[in-house]
């Protein structure tokens, strides 16, 4: 095992944190009302008392947009979490589908999928896990019959306080940044690096927000209100009816 610095983590953060903000900036410029209109539900917004057709626009696009920005940040501390395994235990990208990191640890082969926090899947998504888990095993011991695997879920955040789920670990936050680096602090010393330049890229990106909710408005005003109210009828043929 190899030591991490805090300053290797901090370069690495610090050239990639931008891609992240970039590719939210990409996302709110290629959305389109319409789209945003379909995909959420209308019958929970009507439920929610809302009238005011800018109030409407913002809650579906902040829903929308946090759905899409989690995915984002996921893949970003997916890669990060590579990184630091890569510079620890010689970690690397798995190739197998369902694994995202593999390296050797205390003669085990660790088999490791990550997910952002313990809450991320339904049952049949950690059922598919799970084979996932024994399909790659079943390919590894096929080279090397005696090779010590140890299946592990890795959760970026969140706790977890019966890790052993039987055939795979379940190891959140702390118990899976120390587990990677062999660094009990790294999931706080994490903090401060991912703030590098937040203010300034976050001010682009709320300025071109801003601009879209009032283009938006105006242009769900036309289309989905009559004599200034929300017409609810209209909207839910749009997002529901058939064609």
């Amino acid at each position: 095992m190899t030591q991490l610095l805090l300053s290797e983590i901090t370069e690495y953060v610090e050239n990639h944190i931008g891609d992240f903000h970039a590719a939210k900036l990409r996302n709110l410029e290629s959305l389109k009302l319409d789209n945003i209109l379909k995909r959420k539900n209308p019958y929970l917004f009507r439920a929610k008392g809302i009238g005011i057709a800018s109030d409407l626009v913002k809650l579906l696009m902040d829903a929308f947009l946090s759905s899409q920005e989690e995915t984002l940040f996921g893949d970003f501390l997916e890669n990060l979490a590579i990184f630091v395994c890569s510079r620890t235990y010689g970690g690397r990208k798995s190739t197998t589908e369902g694994i995202d990191l593999e390296f050797e640890r205390d003669g085990q082969l660790c088999l490791v999928a990550i997910k952002s926090g313990p809450n991320w899947g339904n049952s049949s998504q950690i059922k598919r896990m799970r084979e996932n888990f024994r399909q790659a095993a079943r390919v590894y011991r096929t080279n090397n019959r005696t090779v010590n695997i140890l299946a592990i879920n890795g959760c970026c955040y969140g706790r977890d306080n019966n890790p052993d789920k039987g055939d795979y670990q379940k190891l959140c936050g702390q118990h899976f940044w120390e587990f990677i680096s062999q660094n009990p602090n790294l999931y706080i010393e994490l903090i401060e690096p991912l703030g590098y330049k937040a203010k300034t890229r976050n001010e682009a990106f709320l300025q071109k927000y801003d601009n879209l909710v009032n283009r938006f408005s105006q242009l769900f005003s036309e289309h989905y209100c009559i004599d200034g109210n929300i017409d609810w009828t209209k909207l839910v043929r749009f997002s529901s009816e058939s064609r």
